[in-house]
């Protein structure tokens, strides 16, 4: 037997005819007509890519301008927060515009998943560093709570986008 991790998107972020009025018999309501896709913001995924990224430029400002203590600790959540928000929102721009459809070399689930969990861990580190040094400062400590409420938020988005499972196979030699 040989064992396969497998990855499973349970919610579909692509915007596909699952959305209002793509039912049979509408005119121009299929899903593959145009370039915007014009269910994908109504979508529990972009709602909460959307509230990831105000969180996260939320977190940026706080801390930005805030009188920093220790500028390294700060400049690396800066960083982080800001990366996260361009790569959030460049996900956002590729199912909205469906940029999946003309870049079918990448796999974009697959992207995606990485890129939430590498985030998510460098964003839990930055916002522990964060907190540890605000030294009861409102802006640094209000920009870690934030980092710490994206983090959250990444998880999540995570927990109820992707399946990861091991899946057994068997690997008959008689068939």
């Amino acid at each position: 037997m040989s064992h396969g991790a497998g990855l499973v998107r349970t919610t579909c972020s692509s915007g596909s005819s699952s959305g209002p009025g793509a039912g049979a018999g509408q005119p121009g309501a299929g899903s593959s007509e145009g370039l915007l896709d014009p269910f994908y913001p109504k979508l529990r995924a972009a709602l909460s890519k959307v509230t990831q990224m105000i969180t996260l430029l939320i977190a940026f400002i706080c801390v930005r301008s805030s009188l920093k203590i220790t500028y390294s600790a700060y400049s690396y959540f800066e960083v982080v927060t800001i990366c996260n928000l361009i790569m959030i929102l460049a996900f956002y721009l590729v199912h909205l515009f469906r940029l999946y459809r003309v870049l079918t070399c990448i796999s974009w689930p697959l992207s995606e998943l990485l890129h939430y969990l590498i985030g998510t861990l460098l964003l839990l580190i930055a916002s522990i560093v964060a907190a540890s040094k605000s030294y009861g400062q409102s802006g640094l400590v209000a920009g870690a709570i934030f980092g710490f409420l994206a983090t959250f938020l990444c998880l999540a988005s995570v927990w109820l986008s992707y399946k990861i499972s091991c899946v057994t196979q068997s690997t008959d030699a008689d068939v």
